[in-house]
């Protein structure tokens, strides 16, 4: 008789915990959760996801004695980092709270310690992505807990026709949607020939898009063109390193390819690129899937051509943003063991596949195991391999923004918008090199000190 071999994660799968969110492991301590809890969590890009985050987070809460109310805060205009700010300052808010990539450390003084729940996910399901640890194991203690949903990176989503047509290129050839790539393909995706297609693009009136502000979407594509060219801004001991040639060639690059944008690009919010694309007047933006679902929705013509793929390679490698998100519990709440019992329970294998899948793929697990027979982006279309790439799959590089510096300088560098306004004041303020270089010192000797 043939045997087979069931994995963990099948089993786990197949197990009572994958029926309803409400049976699974729910991690009770007797007599502790009861009350009440205010969650505050990202709104979604992706429609329809915070309607299935709400309702796991409302059964859990009636399953265990717990009134469970769910609040949707914005990241456009910076509100979720704002509404944190405020919380932290007033000691009063929501008990649970939403920490994308480098909250943790700004928060780090003001949210309870995690290592008990991180010690039971990892006996659970094993380790996490590498840039977990980095993020939230502060000063020997962890301050968060993978969340659920969210958890993107941001590669590149661009039209396959458009390319095609204008640039001469064949994405799909270049990063196909399986394992099987032809590297010289890949290897010629390199900065210099993205440039080329940008400006062919442009002379077609269909230019690559990204905001050049401070808001996160800036940040998190310029991050990677500065590490591509090796232009860091503080290194890892802490040094300020900006003024280097390495700056100086990145910033050259910066304003050769801004002169092939749309203008517009420098007063874009975070939602700008996405509804460039989504439009049909764009060829190409730096995102993670949900300009692709909501075209679906909204301009079905531009989803079918959409194709996911790899960042350019420069001088020094090739780099992608990932942004992990995190969900701590403040110092001030009421009800801390409610809170810990809940993340636990948001933690279990069944959630986080059921964001995954109703984000459309959007949402990336951080627990490698949780990769395991999930067919979420070899399924996903049209165009039918339209997401295999979003998970990275070649030589790609995982930055979170700021790095390589220590997360507290990395974050005041992310949540400042030092890269876009350093790229803003070259190329379009008219400052001089040395005078924007100067600038950018004079900014991190100011957020070091603060």
């Amino acid at each position: 008789m043939a045997s087979s071999r069931l994995s963990r994660r099948k089993f786990i799968r197949n197990t009572a915990a994958a029926t309803a969110v409400a049976s699974v492991a729910p991690y009770i301590k007797a007599g502790h959760s009861a009350g009440s809890l205010a969650v505050g969590l990202w709104d979604h890009w992706v429609p329809g996801v915070n309607d299935v985050m709400e309702q796991i987070c409302v059964e859990w809460g009636a399953a265990n004695n717990v009134e469970v109310k769910v609040d949707f805060i914005t990241s456009i205009g910076n509100k979720l980092l704002l509404t944190a700010q405020a919380e932290a300052r007033a000691e009063t808010g929501h008990d649970v709270y939403c920490l994308p990539i480098w909250f943790p450390s700004i928060f780090r003084n003001k949210l309870v310690e995690v290592d008990d729940l991180i010690a039971e996910v990892r006996s659970r399901y094993g380790e996490f992505l590498p840039s977990v640890e980095f993020l939230a194991h502060l000063d020997g203690v962890w301050r968060g807990v993978p969340a659920p949903s969210g958890s993107p990176n941001l590669g590149m989503v661009s039209r396959l026709d458009l390319y095609q047509q204008h640039a001469g290129i064949d994405l799909r050839a270049m990063f196909p949607a399986g394992p099987d790539r032809d590297q010289a393909l890949v290897d010629s995706w390199t900065y210099d020939n993205f440039l080329s297609a940008s400006g062919a693009l442009f002379e077609a009136d269909v230019p690559f898009g990204a905001p050049i502000a401070p808001v996160p979407d800036a940040t998190n594509w310029v991050a990677p063109v500065f590490a591509a060219f090796g232009a860091d801004l503080i290194s890892p001991d802490g040094d300020i390193v900006v003024d280097s040639d390495a700056t100086r060639e990145v910033l050259d690059y910066m304003a050769r390819l801004t002169s092939v944008m749309d203008q517009s690009v420098y007063a874009w919010d975070d939602a700008g690129n996405n509804r460039w694309l989504i439009s049909g007047r764009g060829a190409s933006i730096v995102n993670p899937p949900s300009a692709w679902a909501v075209a679906r929705r909204d301009n079905p013509e531009v989803a079918e051509q959409l194709w996911h793929h790899d960042m350019p390679r420069g001088p020094n490698g090739r780099f992608r943003a990932n942004a992990p998100f995190f969900w701590g519990i403040w110092d001030f709440s009421d009800n801390i063991p409610a809170a810990k019992d809940f993340l636990i329970a948001m933690s279990d294998i069944a959630v986080v596949d059921k964001m995954t899948r109703a984000s459309q793929g959007y949402d990336l697990p951080l627990v490698k195991s949780f990769y395991e027979d999930n067919d979420t982006w070899t399924s996903a279309g049209p165009p039918e391999g339209v997401l295999y790439n979003y998970p990275v799959r070649g030589d790609e590089i995982l930055i979170a923004a700021g790095y390589p510096a220590m997360p507290e300088f990395a974050s005041s560098i992310a949540t400042q918008g030092v890269y876009p306004n350093l790229v803003a004041r070259y190329t379009q303020g008219g400052d001089s090199m040395d005078d924007v270089i100067g600038w950018a010192e004079n900014e991190l000797e100011g957020l070091m000190r603060g």
